[in-house]
């Protein structure tokens, strides 16, 4: 692994592996594959066409696209430039476009197609710094406006006229020199510029390379945004050990192309995993009473067979049979929504029901939890095949430091990692990095074994009026297990109890209600109605038995749709803004507060 920038890890890379698919993309209805040779020629020309264009080492580049080759080829055309990425999630609005544009004095932006385009037409005339676009989808070339292919059709020009230029530029380019300046999504005030410098990356792509089990015969399947910097540095670590990368069409057509592509691996955030299982259990519940009888014992058998392995011992021989015909007549249904080849998924961006990890390896899918931030490149600690532990998010990564605040349990966090700082922020760098030790703002302990766990976000923890501290995304997790249950909220900061927002599963809770006799026209109907309210608060006793009693939920409302990123309850990784929601639903949840039924 003799890389020390990503340009290095780049050109490693495309010369240790030589291969007829390094990307797949999918047009007129089938995957089609760029070879490793045309990946490193675009590359090297967009580099050259960056070059011509006049861009310098050091200036900022903006991309804004959905995952796809002109992603990681712009991306790496950037970084051989000795320019810096700045990474934008096409969810974002206008407005804050613009202020990421001027805070982070970008001068040229790719965007993936004429909505985007559009998009930034209309703010383009207050930044006066953007010098230039480039379009993904071919495009007419206008004032400031070029396509793709334009741009490489330009380095191919500039590569005659002075051939030598892409060495001395990425040979230019030093591991302590910026790479990426990334806007973190924030849950509350504008978004911060994570400095990520080449090292802090490397860093953490040769970290985990020891750990995963990864060869040039994988394939991944992508799809969370590359502008995070987990699915980014996973992708660096895929192109570092000659993996075949295969871009979903959209978040929507993921499970079609899992099928497509029979990956053997892929990273995602919760959330994929959840509407899985909801997946999986629906099939379960609608089966005949024998059908659900026999899904229910596999299920059983697997856990125990699982258990085993996690515990480093041998399965009985009647208990290997058993698994096998569990496999025969429940599980190989599963693996064949994945594609049948899949040997791990990778989760993180936020934190895993253990009741979801331990169900998907009972059926022989492995999800290995990791934990990181943008501001540490992002791996602290992951899970491996080797070394297992639901309910944690794994073992600290080689070269990286944790220590658990005594005061207040804060997991802080030193090593190569840890960001530069915030763009044009010092004060503020100053606050979270203290003594080389970066504060993660999340709680959380380091188990006998080494196994680091994590209770909540710092600033979500809920503190009662009876100064009891409740961690909510347990309980969220928790409740998202149940059919009935697509989204939770709960709540209770300085109130007397906890109380929780509840975004039905319509689906399952519509024909409920029609079974009950229970009248109703709309969605309106169903989340007023004190019975079926009732229901949900039984649901959620059953599912939380064990809480204390200043953790139980005492009241729910339902809420008639689910958050979403457009209307600004949902980061771009799916994350809830609390504050926005506290905000949105303010009447709602005062209500909730109005008597002391609760109390």
């Amino acid at each position: 692994m003799g890389y020390e920038t990503i340009c290095e890890l780049f050109l490693h890379a495309v010369g240790n592996y030589r291969k007829d698919a390094a990307l797949m993309v999918k047009k007129e209805d089938r995957y089609r594959a760029i070879s490793t040779e045309e990946f490193e020629r675009r590359v090297k020309l967009f580099t050259f066409g960056l070059c011509a264009l006049g861009v310098q080492k050091d200036d900022k580049v903006a991309l804004l696209s959905e995952n796809r080759p002109e992603w990681a080829i712009g991306d790496l055309g950037i970084l051989c430039a000795g320019a810096i990425d700045v990474p934008i999630y096409p969810t974002l609005l206008p407005d804050q476009v613009k202020y990421i544009l001027a805070d982070s004095d970008s001068k040229v932006m790719i965007v993936s197609n004429d909505v985007h385009l559009k998009k930034i037409q209309q703010i383009i005339g207050d930044l006066p710094q953007l010098k230039q676009l480039i379009v993904c989808d071919p495009v007419k070339a206008g004032d400031g406006v070029m396509s793709f292919e334009d741009v490489l059709a330009l380095g191919e020009k500039k590569q005659k006229e002075d051939p030598d230029l892409f060495r001395k530029r990425s040979e230019a380019v030093h591991a302590s020199d910026i790479a990426s300046l990334i806007y973190t999504s924030g849950t509350t005030g504008n978004p911060k510029g994570v400095m990520l410098m080449h090292s802090n990356i490397v860093s953490n792509v040769k970290a985990t390379d020891s750990l995963m089990e990864i060869t040039p015969n994988d394939v991944a399947l992508s799809f969370l945004p590359l502008c995070h910097i987990f699915e980014r540095m996973v992708d660096y670590l895929l192109i570092s050990k000659g993996v075949t990368i295969a871009y979903a069409e959209s978040v929507e057509k993921v499970p079609v192309n899992m099928v497509e592509v029979a990956p053997t691996l892929m990273a995602s955030v919760p959330r994929l995993y959840e509407k899985m299982y909801a997946r999986v259990m629906d099939m379960a519940q609608s089966g005949s009473a024998l059908k659900k009888k026999i899904f229910f014992w596999a299920i059983g058998v697997g856990k125990e067979h699982g258990q085993k392995l996690l515990n480093k011992e041998s399965p009985s021989g009647l208990l290997s049979l058993q698994r096998a015909l569990a496999h025969k007549l429940v599980f190989h249904k599963i693996h064949a929504r994945t594609g049948g080849r899949l040997r791990f998924f990778i989760s993180g961006g936020a934190p895993l029901s253990r009741d979801i990890a331990e169900f998907f390896y009972a059926a022989g899918i492995t999800i290995l939890e990791g934990y990181g931030l943008t501001e540490t490149s992002p791996v602290i600690a992951v899970n491996t095949l080797k070394d297992i532990r639901f309910g944690t998010v794994g073992r600290i990564v080689s070269g990286v430091e944790v220590r658990i605040a005594p005061e207040d349990g804060e997991i802080l966090v030193k090593g190569p990692n840890v960001m530069k700082g915030y763009y044009k922020r010092d004060a503020e760098t100053r606050e979270v990095i203290k003594d080389g030790w970066f504060r993660t703002g999340d709680i959380g302990h380091i188990d006998p074994d080494g196994f680091l766990v994590i209770t909540d976000r710092k600033k979500d923890l809920i503190k009662t009026s009876g100064g009891k501290y409740v961690a909510p995304q347990p309980i969220e997790n928790k409740l998202k297990t149940d059919e009935l249950i697509t989204t939770a909220v709960v709540l209770g900061d300085k109130r007397k109890f906890c109380c929780a927002l509840i975004v039905p599963n319509f689906e399952k809770l519509e024909p409920w209600a029609q079974a009950q006799g229970i009248p109703f026209k709309d969605r309106g109907d169903l989340v007023k109605n004190q019975k079926i309210i009732d229901h949900y608060v039984s649901v959620i006793d059953r599912l939380t038995p064990n809480l204390a009693q200043y953790e139980k939920i005492k009241k729910v409302a339902l809420l008639q749709r689910d958050f979403t990123i457009e209307d600004g309850e949902l980061t771009p990784t799916l994350k809830v803004k609390r504050n926005v929601v506290d905000k949105k639903y303010k009447d709602l949840i005062d209500a909730l507060y109005a008597d002391n039924r609760g109390d």
